[in-house]
């Protein structure tokens, strides 16, 4: 850490210290694609904060399920990250597992877009060509009202955060999307297998 600002690099080594799950590494990754999609988007000039903190944002999850959005002020503080790094890691579980609610806008994009990846990413699996290029908001769309369908990702989250950020659903899915395209190959979506 140089003067309160963490890099990159630091993040993506924090994050493989605590956790070994390449799906949850992945989905780190995307989450921190979108939300440098998403600083881009509302022209934020600190972007790399943004994908900083959605890299970190399932820090504890691995390691400490229980204690997830509440272990990693520890972790975090004992490596004298900014407080406002660390109260934007845990206030994308508000709700759910913490008591932090988003409050600046890049908190509302990391609560509305996190689970909203993982349904994203579900989709785009179920496909026959695995590739979240070719992934449409109408298939999104589709699958959203299968309840049965990934069904670990919170759709009422979703819609909470889209409605913080004064964003339609469709709209949401759509820029979500876009940013994830962007990291198709290192999130595994880009039709390889």
């Amino acid at each position: 850490m140089d003067n309160g600002v963490i890099n990159r690099e630091q993040a993506f080594s924090l994050l493989k210290e605590y956790n070994k799950n390449e799906s949850l590494i992945k989905h780190a990754l995307a989450v921190e694609a979108v939300m440098l999609h998403f600083a881009d988007l509302f022209g934020e000039t600190d972007r790399e904060k943004w994908g900083v903190i959605g890299l970190v944002h399932d820090l504890d999850y691995e390691m400490f399920p229980e204690q997830h959005c509440k272990k990693v002020r520890e972790i975090l503080t004992a490596r004298q990250w900014p407080e406002e790094y660390i109260r934007a890691v845990e206030s994308h579980g508000w709700g759910i597992c913490s008591a932090v609610e988003p409050a600046a806008r890049m908190e509302k994009v990391l609560y509305a877009v996190d689970e909203l990846t993982g349904l994203i990413t579900a989709a785009v699996l179920v496909r026959p060509d695995k590739n979240i290029r070719e992934l449409t908001v109408k298939s999104v769309k589709k699958k959203w009202k299968q309840k049965s369908f990934a069904a670990g990702a919170n759709r009422e989250v979703i819609e909470k955060g889209a409605a913080m950020l004064g964003m339609d659903l469709d709209e949401l899915i759509a820029e979500t999307i876009k940013g994830m395209q962007k990291a198709a190959a290192e999130i595994g979506l880009n039709g390889e297998v």
